[in-house]
């Protein structure tokens, strides 16, 4: 599996995240039990479906290798396979923070991702 994975949150959960050190999820995250992620392919259908009209996000990529066996690799939408994380995510796996922002549809414009480099 890719060493990169992405979060689309809202800007001010995750700078809350910064000042704490971890990030315990969103509200679904919550809901489900675990802190949903997106592969770099996974990412721009995963912003359309669930954050279309959702001012003020931020996309994080993380770093998955120092999350260790709290990550899990589920089957979800359309059968595919899904990174999940079983606890709190360290701030500090984070690679970068960037704004999402929206195009003139309400559609979040994901950028270009390496998964491999996490830019």
């Amino acid at each position: 599996m890719t060493s990169v994975i992405y979060k689309i949150c809202p800007k001010s959960l995750w700078h809350e995240a910064e000042s704490a050190g971890e990030f315990a999820g969103a509200g679904i995250d919550l809901a489900d039990g675990y802190i949903h992620f997106s592969t770099a392919e996974q990412t721009p259908e995963t912003a359309r479906l669930y954050f279309s009209n959702t001012p003020d996000l931020v996309i994080v990529a993380v770093d998955s290798r120092p999350l260790g066996a709290a990550l899990k690799w589920e089957e979800s939408r359309g059968g595919q396979l899904f990174p999940h994380l079983y606890g709190v995510l360290p701030t500090s796996a984070a690679l970068w923070v960037k704004s999402l922002p929206m195009d003139d549809e309400g559609a979040p414009r994901v950028p270009s991702l390496d998964a491999d480099t996490g830019s």
